[in-house]
């Protein structure tokens, strides 16, 4: 038979029986027999409740429970803790993150997913969740990671751009995601100096209206593998920001210039302004010559002033930083090829951000006419 298990009052008011009874002169041992227990038992008893009163065993039972409270409350804020130095730094904001971090946190520290949830913010439904993901997310993984390896200083806008010509219908958040997920970035590159409008240049003076309205042209050097340089002139449309033409030869001077305008005035018509900054092969009296004789105005820049034709100036850098220095040419007519390549690239394809993100003058595909038939073609017969 199991033996009673004794509350703290009422061992307490056992050992104040024996203490009655010794009192009136009975053996110790008879007293102890008394109450019902044996002699290891009062001894343990009187040593653990000796002299206490009913009411301050109560109190000591309080005084247990409550420190056993705070042993448990150090031990859970110790835990939380570790679980918050065990997880990533800063916000977990996306329930994923949650997830791998509260699984990372349970392996390495034993705690149950109930408290580690708890600890880090996650619903233990979310927690245990399985995501499903999209049918079309690999796919479009794929063709993100193969835009932004084409195109290495594309950001995400401008990846979504293409990805709706591509007909994607997708959100730009949708893309930065991945494109976070994915570890893609767009390298550093020196940030924009900003414009001191102090001079009455030609900037502030003349604002393109319309197509062929301001064309605007500029020298960019470059050198193929061996070391020998070759020079870019370059001339595009202010309006609609279209790269008009690309000229590349290892040497251009003004007999040149005068050479890509005339092909050019011949294709497009005759600009009313051209716009450069104050080289040699600009200031030529040749040059200025040639273009008033056509119907055309110069509008040079103030010297010292290249923000003033910011418009070439732009396109200058975007030839560079996405073609130039990622490229190595080795002889000249495969930097042609090339350059030629990209500026259709840029023309037909390629997103700009001043656009709404379109490009500059997009290829426009007609549908096929159906021939006519033989009856059409066959005249009538009196």
């Amino acid at each position: 038979m199991a033996q009673k298990k004794h509350k703290p009052e009422e061992i307490v008011a056992k050992l104040r029986q024996v203490d009655v009874l010794v009192s009136q002169g009975r053996p110790v041992s008879e007293a102890i027999r008394a109450i019902g227990v044996t002699a290891f038992t009062f001894y343990r008893w009187r040593k653990e409740f000796g002299g206490l009163k009913s009411n301050q065993v109560k109190r000591l039972k309080d005084l247990e429970k409550e420190n056993e409270r705070l042993r448990k409350a150090v031990s859970d804020l110790t835990l939380e803790k570790l679980i918050l130095k065990e997880a990533a730094f800063g916000k977990l904001l996306s329930p994923a993150r949650r997830r791998r971090c509260i699984e990372h946190v349970m392996g390495k520290l034993g705690v149950s997913e109930r408290f580690a949830c708890r600890v880090l913010g996650q619903h233990r439904s979310t927690q245990r969740k399985m995501p499903m993901g999209r049918a079309n997310e690999a796919a479009l993984t794929a063709d993100i990671v193969e835009l932004a390896t084409r195109y290495g200083r594309y950001g995400y806008w401008r990846i979504t751009a293409l990805l709706h010509a591509a007909g994607w219908a997708v959100n730009v958040k949708r893309v930065e995601r991945i494109w976070r997920q994915e570890g893609l970035k767009v390298p550093y590159k020196q940030p924009k100096k900003g414009r001191l409008w102090l001079n009455d240049g030609s900037c502030l003076r003349l604002r393109p209206e319309h197509p062929n309205h301001v064309w605007s042209y500029d020298f960019v050097e470059d050198r193929t593998h061996n070391g020998r340089k070759f020079r870019m002139l370059n001339v595009i449309d202010e309006f609609t920001r279209e790269c008009l033409a690309i000229r590349i030869d290892r040497k251009l001077n003004s007999t040149a210039v005068i050479d890509v305008l005339s092909d050019l005035f011949v294709l497009r018509g005759v600009p009313s302004h051209v716009r450069s900054d104050n080289g040699p092969e600009f200031i030529a009296k040749v040059v200025r010559d040639w273009i008033a004789a056509v119907g055309s105005r110069t509008a040079f820049i103030e010297p010292g002033s290249p923000w003033e034709n910011g418009y070439c100036e732009s396109f200058n850098s975007k030839l560079r930083d996405e073609l130039l220095n990622g490229e190595i040419f080795y002889i000249l007519a495969e930097a042609k090829i090339v350059i030629e390549s990209w500026r259709h690239h840029y023309n037909t394809e390629r997103p700009h951000s001043s656009l709404g993100y379109r490009p500059p003058a997009p290829e426009v595909i007609l549908p096929l006419q159906p021939a006519p038939s033989d009856q059409a073609e066959r005249p009538t017969m009196n």
